[in-house]
């Protein structure tokens, strides 16, 4: 009997032992990052190389989903649905409850994208404190000042005299813009703007180039204006009571591997926007137009006074002033 009472135990302990192992092995920390981005993008292979590097730097104890095209949430739900649990990851938009990113990740600025990682990275700093007040931590920095521009139906719009058209605006500093140009703001989410270009919604566009591209809008607005005229950034935030719960080194992984998946995918990005105006403009009848330094100087002092007061009221003027001289020291 007690020979028999050992060998039951110890096979008890045994299979204890091989759970725990299993449950061991098997544990992960599974981080669902949610995107308007589309599977067609370029940045969708950003988000996969992101998740890849995640779960080789933590050894498979973190592994990201990628959930696109606003399955979870669409471009406003950004904050709500990371705070509200239904993303852990997601593209924050221009929200009132992030007043000093709402006002200096759009700011009217013609910006140079040489030094585009270290850009993001400081202007992520500059903005951390408020992200964590509002319960989040930017991972992943999407820049899009290299292609948010301006589309119309017709060739050689003047953006100085919208004369009342209808534009797609993507924020509160693109819709003062179009106000103060003579247009009428109309917000649009990404998903819907094609209908709203082809129903006459619309009669002009702004959006980013690989955004517009993805979602074939070419076919309805041709007309580009290469305009550089802010600094766009979108930044991928995610929970940070679920940050928080991770380990430090898994933490530092995650940070890491957004700092990597920017430089790995910065030239791909612009190559891929590049190409897909080239396409578009010898294949598709449509066409694109830069405008001169001196136009997007004079578009820019239109509205900067406007802005500055923007941004010293919800930065306050400390912060504001550091935004400006980021901006200035990246000035194009």
């Amino acid at each position: 009997m007690k020979l028999l009472s050992k060998l039951k135990m110890a096979t008890s302990v045994a299979v204890l032992a091989a759970g725990v192992g299993a449950g061991a092995v098997n544990a992960e920390e599974l981080i669902r990052l949610s995107t308007y981005v589309n599977e067609v993008d370029i940045r969708h292979d950003g988000f996969q190389h992101l998740a890849d590097l995640i779960a080789e730097k933590t050894e498979g104890r973190v592994k990201m989903e990628i959930f696109p095209s606003a399955t979870l949430n669409g471009w406003s739900e950004g904050i709500d649905a990371v705070l509200g649990g239904v993303a852990d990851v997601s593209h924050i938009s221009y929200d009132d409850r992030l007043p000093c990113y709402r006002a200096g990740a759009f700011y009217p600025a013609s910006v140079s994208l040489e030094n585009q990682i270290e850009l993001d990275a400081a202007m992520t700093e500059i903005l951390a404190a408020e992200a964590a007040e509002a319960g989040l931590i930017n991972i992943f920095s999407s820049n899009y000042s290299f292609d948010q521009e301006w589309w119309f139906e017709e060739p050689n719009v003047d953006l100085s005299n919208l004369n009342g058209l209808q534009i797609r605006s993507i924020g509160p500093l693109v819709s003062h813009m179009i106000e103060a140009w003579g247009g009428s703001p109309v917000f649009v989410s990404p998903k819907e703007v094609f209908q709203s270009a082809e129903r006459g919604v619309v009669d002009g566009i702004n959006m980013g180039v690989a955004t517009y591209s993805s979602w074939k809008l070419w076919t309805v607005q041709p007309h580009m204006i290469n305009a550089n005229l802010f600094y766009g950034n979108v930044m991928y935030m995610m929970n940070k009571s679920k940050f928080d719960g991770l380990s430090p080194e898994d933490q530092q992984a995650i940070l890491d591997a957004g700092r990597e998946t920017e430089a790995w995918l910065k030239p791909q990005y612009e190559a891929w926007v590049n190409e897909s105006v080239g396409n578009a403009v010898m294949n598709g009848g449509g066409s694109a137009r830069s405008l001169s330094a001196e136009e997007s100087a004079a578009l820019l002092a239109s509205v900067q006074p406007f802005w500055d007061e923007e941004l010293n009221n919800t930065c306050g003027v400390e912060t504001a002033d550091k935004i400006r001289a980021l901006l200035a020291e990246h000035a194009n």
